[in-house]
């Protein structure tokens, strides 16, 4: 019985969440950050539910009392203790394929993008949320390590992915990539492979995840990143990547349609100066929605208006992700969707 990754563009019960944790890395800059993620349950329980791991009862209490006062609908909340190294829920999520016609839920290794941070945590999560009933459905057990930001498709059968995260050693060093394409092909239905070799931006911790350089709007679809400042660092990468996909074909044989995205101009951590993986790349599908990452930049509204182009039948939500790109990531990287029957929404 072959297995389909499901599109975020398929109906969704919820958006997972992973609130950050007060010794976590985002301890400095806790108030701000957690002002965004409620920025974000605001937007989101808008259309659908949002599934919300927290560290203790505490905090579960007092986000409780929190959405109260922010008018969200408690029955659109769903709550769980289940204490985490990070907040990057795209990473650490389950992927969702469908089987039989019903969802099931995979739970992937997570090392911490190949050991770079403590992920001991992180990588038990999505057990013990199944253990603690908030999904209806199966959870398997993955022993490949691979991360939701990874990896892309159009839903039919296509994987758009990057072979500077995939096919690197610090990931799954036994594999070569024919037997990892072997490996996806069995467990998320996967018959064609769209490889980028290039294409990277400065800051970012995890090899290149295709979710900020370039992502799948529909199944002729492709949304990317396109730098045009030719004194920038990213632009050779990112016009070679370009030429990539331009190259690219869809089974028919017919070229993509292509959506370029402006690069923010260089956004700087404020404390050391380093180049922060700002990417309008980053976006969430959600029912009815799409998400959109800001920085306060002046290409923010080029952005917006490309993906309003991609998405015309959907709103189009910005969400300023300054405080959450200050830990290396965007929007996309803290989210993670769940498909149509696979939250528990009992009360």
């Amino acid at each position: 019985m072959a297995n389909r990754l499901f599109p975020e563009w398929c109906h969704q019960d919820a958006i997972q969440l992973t609130w950050p944790a007060p010794d976590s890395d985002w301890a400095a800059m806790l108030a701000s950050i957690e002002a965004t993620f409620a920025t974000l349950v605001i937007a989101i329980t808008r259309y659908q539910h949002v599934l919300i791991s927290v560290s203790d009862e505490a905090t579960r209490t007092r986000l409780s009392a929190t959405f109260t006062r922010l008018g969200i609908p408690a029955d659109k909340v769903r709550l769980y203790i289940a204490p985490s190294n990070d907040s990057w829920a795209r990473d650490h999520g389950p992927i969702s394929v469908e089987r039989g016609g019903q969802p099931q839920l995979l739970d992937y290794t997570f090392t911490g993008w190949g050991g770079k941070f403590p992920a001991d945590l992180d990588n038990t999560l999505t057990s013990r949320l199944a253990h603690a009933g908030a999904f209806t459905t199966s959870v398997a057990s993955q022993s490949l390590v691979l991360e939701g930001g990874a990896i892309d498709t159009d839903g039919q059968g296509t994987l758009l992915t990057t072979t500077a995260c995939l096919l690197n050693a610090n990931r799954n060093p036994h594999l070569d990539r024919a037997a990892l394409e072997a490996n996806l092909s069995e467990a998320l239905g996967i018959e064609r492979f769209l490889w980028l070799e290039n294409g990277h931006l400065e800051g970012d911790d995890t090899d290149s995840h295709i979710d900020t350089l370039a992502r799948f709007c529909a199944p002729d679809t492709i949304a990317y990143v396109r730098c045009e400042n030719d004194s920038d660092s990213h632009f050779a990468p990112l016009r070679a990547m370009e030429a990539e996909l331009q190259a690219m074909r869809r089974p028919d044989g017919k070229p993509y349609r292509l959506i370029p995205l402006p690069l923010p101009a260089p956004c700087h951590d404020p404390e050391d100066g380093h180049r922060l993986p700002a990417t309008y790349a980053n976006f969430l599908i959600i029912n009815g929605a799409v998400l959109i990452p800001i920085y306060g930049d002046a290409a923010d509204t080029r952005a917006i208006q490309a993906l309003a182009g991609a998405f015309p039948e959907r709103d189009i939500i910005p969400i300023d992700c300054r405080h959450v790109i200050r830990q290396h990531g965007s929007l996309h990287c803290l989210t993670m969707q769940l498909p149509r029957g696979s939250l528990n929404l009992s009360p």
